[in-house]
């Protein structure tokens, strides 16, 4: 790798290290300054070509917090609330297994961690609201949603492996699928999940045991931002209208998940379905519409709920922080595959390593899969070693840019869920690794007593 790639990872990491204790608003606007500095500072060192914002997960957000928001307005939020609080009050830890279980498996349904955003703003309600430091089901959650991806027979990660290794059998000549790929991967990812969840019920300080946090609540306007409403939902009668705005929001929901499931329900964009992206993006607009019509809330109302405001700052932080990386990783991604490459044929094994780092540097399992896999079985990878460790093929949580993650950030108006001061002990980094190696080593595993490798 040349010094100048080195000398710009260094400025990024520096970068983060100098903004992200000051919040994900400041995280996003001083992304402002590093990229003119990226992009205006004297060649070699600097002058890189600017990368691309990521303007489909941004537009995706908006239109999650957008329903969520609405949802939240007309009051829906606290029926969802009010069933959860009923189950977590008898098992109160139950939120940090059941959350991540829920958000993996609507990124099966769907094909795409995005709509974890749906879900971020509740399971912090549920969490804060029962005592349980959000951090725990929070991370967990946003890990798990994409965790999920490769498992999702809808995916385009998914979908390409299959495309990738066609032609290519494994040790005992058998032509893995579609179905096969995804009766490794899902229940690979749920053993990967469950440890995870495991690692996180237990990680951080109880809330009533944590100085930082009983000093921030100290402040009772503080306090009120933290818990937000802090009286019981429990046995408190609801309007109806606020149920069948419930209700619209999850038949939406329900009707996004069938349009992941099934590709044919879904109009055709030249020879392929319509993206699944634009299906959320426009079914959760039309969510808060439904709601706004059928329920008569006011859409004034709707910006100046907590979800909107933390959705709106996730925005502004994901649109510096993932263009600014996009800028640097993708100035040096061609001598990154030549550097990756050579370890690659020297170490079969490897090839897990290099799915999970080069992933990062893309910040796309399914551009990870499209550059990695290809060269790996062209060099000589065993065919079941490539499919067997595919679950590494998400490894953006490293560094904390991705989008998902600084939504979990935000949403947590607690404070436990976070960048550490020296950038790579942030809240996700355990367990990510936990998760992924673990899915990545059964999957292997599972490899071998299949007669794969």
């Amino acid at each position: 790798m040349s010094i100048y790639f080195w000398f710009q990872f260094a400025l990024l990491i520096a970068f983060l290290f100098i903004s992200a204790p000051r919040g994900g608003m400041f995280l996003g606007l001083f992304s402002g300054i590093s990229l003119i500095v990226i992009m205006f500072g004297p060649k070699p060192w600097l002058g890189l070509p600017p990368g691309k914002p990521p303007v489909d997960v941004i537009l995706t957000i908006i239109a999650v917090v957008a329903a969520g928001s609405t949802l939240q307005a007309s009051g829906g939020l606290d029926c969802m609330l009010q069933i959860a609080e009923k189950i977590l009050r008898k098992r109160p830890k139950v939120v940090t297994f059941l959350a991540p279980l829920c958000t993996f498996t609507l990124t099966i349904l769907c094909g795409t961690g995005h709509t974890v955003y749906t879900l971020l703003p509740i399971i912090y309600d549920v969490a804060i609201k029962t005592g349980i430091r959000p951090e725990r089901p929070m991370a967990a959650s946003s890990i798990a949603a994409q965790m999920g991806v490769i498992c999702s027979p809808v995916s385009v990660a998914c979908v390409s492996m299959v495309a990738l290794i066609a032609g290519h059998p494994m040790a005992n000549g058998t032509e893995v699928g579609l179905v096969e790929l995804c009766s490794l991967t899902i229940p690979a990812g749920l053993i990967g999940l469950l440890v995870m969840a495991t690692y996180s019920n237990f990680r951080g300080k109880d809330l009533d045991k944590d100085p930082q946090f009983q000093a921030l609540i100290a402040d009772p306007e503080a306090k009120r931002y933290v818990y937000g409403d802090s009286m019981t939902l429990l046995g408190k009668k609801l309007p109806s209208r606020q149920w069948t705005a419930m209700w619209i929001f999850l038949a939406v929901v329900l009707v996004v998940a069938l349009l992941g499931a099934f590709s044919e329900l879904r109009p055709m964009v030249g020879k392929k379905p319509l993206s699944m992206t634009l299906v959320i993006q426009m079914f959760m607009l039309c969510a808060g519409a439904l709601i706004c019509m059928i329920t008569k809330t006011p859409p004034k109302s709707v910006g100046g709920t907590s979800v909107f405001r933390s959705g709106m700052v996730a925005v502004v932080c994901v649109f510096g922080v993932a263009w600014l990386s996009d800028t640097i990783f993708k100035a040096h991604l061609n001598e990154l595959k030549e550097v990756l490459v050579e370890y690659v044929k020297l170490y079969p094994w490897a090839y897990a390593v290099v799915l999970l780092l080069v992933s990062k540097l893309v910040n796309s399992q399914a551009a990870a899969i499209a550059i990695v896999v290809p060269v790996a079985i062209s060099i000589g990878t065993p065919t079941g070693v490539v499919v067997g460790c595919c679950s590494a093929c998400y490894g953006y949580y490293i560094i904390p840019t991705y989008p998902s993650d600084l939504a979990s950030i935000e949403f947590d108006r607690s404070g436990t869920t976070h960048i550490g001061k020296f950038v790579i002990n942030h809240s996700f980094i355990l367990p990510g690794l936990i998760g992924v190696i673990t899915a990545t080593i059964c999957g292997y595993f599972m490899a071998i007593a299949r007669g794969w490798i």
